[in-house]
């Protein structure tokens, strides 16, 4: 039994086997009681902490590029706006529609905010003893418990009786259902190189290659970017709750608290797809120089203590970075169109995802050993698991960057270019049209039955 939780849970650091005053090879509570219990609880505050913070940071990103000032009142540089905006909630009246389902009402936000934060436990926060739970399908685990959130407001749209309610609650799972499929078929390709589903074991691959998979799959990371900004129901994807058509979409209905959960359960959902992209292509908290390998003759932090807070903070800074993305496109794009999402969605980035997976195996079998069935002989097993050399990894790149790119563009703007483009203008411009010769046909004078005089 111990040797199965010492697979799932990392070594607990010394000071907490002395607080149970047990013997190392026998800390079965401080290995798996106490120690998890202490990281969930780090976990949770500095993610619910960040969240309130995301708020406030997402105005004032939008402050700086409207050219204003933001939230400036409440505390210096309006700092404690976010606990400003907390209480208020709390003190907010709860209003439950009279019509209304009132057990799923209640429960609908609740889980969709459990389902944002369960996932936080496999995700690798940083080395050692930085991550909670070590779990050989943790990629798997995150995709399968993060599907569960967009019942959360399905639920919340039917069970509020609300025109508005139901129609964004539609949206939303239309909405979900087709960008999870890009988002699945995106991850593919870096998987073929990592070779496991273990979140902590695709950053130790990447860190044995020496490279980020950003530049093996640079495809794979753009459809995995756009398709995150789907799945988490941001703008320019902000459809089921597009506030000039429906008010505010699911969540019309809620109100106080209840609605600040839908708030946290969307700020937590944009943490873990930051999370997933940072694992997958961004090399997870590795940094040449600091916490990977040697850059320029400087070497990582070798004190393991110092090493691990520092990975945390390199791994928090790239999340952040992406985050800081997120905000930007919401500030800088138009809302899309209902046609256009489902179009980008099926038409694109599906394609564009199952075309990368084809040419990443191709390139990858042509990349192996000629034991294996390869022909250029660029890796080489090292550990058990393979391993591009120095002109392997070179090769990824240029096929990848090179190749695979401009390859699928082209293939995609030839199929779709003989689709039909729905353009509002041009429909009402042909009804214009047709109402015109439905007009000038009506006045043209009729021949009568006597014939000509």
């Amino acid at each position: 039994m111990q040797g199965i939780l010492a697979t799932l849970m990392f070594v607990a650091p010394d000071w907490v086997v002395s607080l149970t005053r047990e013997r190392r090879p026998n800390a079965f509570w401080a290995e798996y009681v106490l120690w998890p219990v202490i990281q969930i609880l780090i976990v949770l505050f500095v993610i619910l902490t960040l969240v309130a913070y995301l708020v406030y940071l997402e105005r004032k990103v939008s402050a700086f590029i409207q050219a204003r000032l933001g939230p400036m009142r409440v505390g210096p540089w309006g700092l404690l706006q976010p606990a400003a905006d907390g209480l208020k909630l709390l003190l907010k009246e709860d209003i439950i529609p009279l019509k209304a389902d009132r057990v799923v009402f209640a429960l609908a936000p609740i889980i969709s905010v459990v389902a944002a934060l369960v996932v936080l436990a496999v995700i690798p926060w940083g080395a050692a003893w930085a991550t909670i739970a070590n779990i050989n399908i943790g990629l798997l685990f995150i995709l399968a418990v993060s599907s569960v959130g967009v019942l959360g407001l399905v639920l919340a749209g039917w069970a509020s009786n609300s025109k508005y309610s139901l129609l964004g609650a539609l949206r939303s799972s239309a909405q979900m259902v087709s960008y999870e499929i890009g988002l699945g078929l995106s991850i593919i390709g870096a998987l073929m190189f990592a070779r496991t589903l273990s979140m902590s074991g695709i950053v130790e691959a990447q860190q044995a290659d020496h490279v980020w998979y950003v530049f093996f799959q640079p495809l794979g990371f753009l459809v995995y970017l756009i398709s995150a900004l789907g799945e988490t129901n941001r703008a320019p994807f902000d459809l089921p709750e597009a506030e000039s058509e429906l008010v505010a979409g699911y969540h019309t209905e809620y109100s106080g608290f209840r609605w600040a959960l839908f708030f946290m359960a969307e700020y937590s959902s944009m943490i873990v797809t930051a999370a997933i992209a940072v694992t997958l292509f961004l090399g997870g908290w590795m940094l040449p120089g600091v916490t990977g390998t040697s850059l320029f003759g400087i070497g990582p932090i070798q004190n393991s203590t110092l090493h691990t807070f520092a990975s945390v903070a390199v791994f928090g800074l790239k999340v952040m970075l992406l985050i800081y993305a997120y905000m930007w496109f919401r500030w800088t794009w138009p809302r899309y169109r209902y046609d256009q999402l489902m179009e980008l969605g099926w038409k694109w980035l599906i394609p564009a995802g199952l075309a990368n997976i084809v040419l990443t195996g191709i390139f990858y079998v042509l990349a192996l050993p000629p034991a294996r069935g390869g022909v250029f002989d660029l890796m080489r097993e090292v550990s058990g698991r393979l391993v591009p050399t120095g002109k392997g990894v070179g090769y990824f790149i240029l096929t990848g960057t090179a190749i695979t790119v401009p390859l699928v563009w082209l293939l995609l703007v030839n199929i779709n270019r003989r689709s039909r483009d729905f353009n509002l203008h041009d429909q009402r411009q042909l009804q214009v049209n047709l109402r015109r010769e439905r007009l000038e046909k009506a006045l043209q004078p009729q021949p009568s039955d006597g014939g000509t005089q």
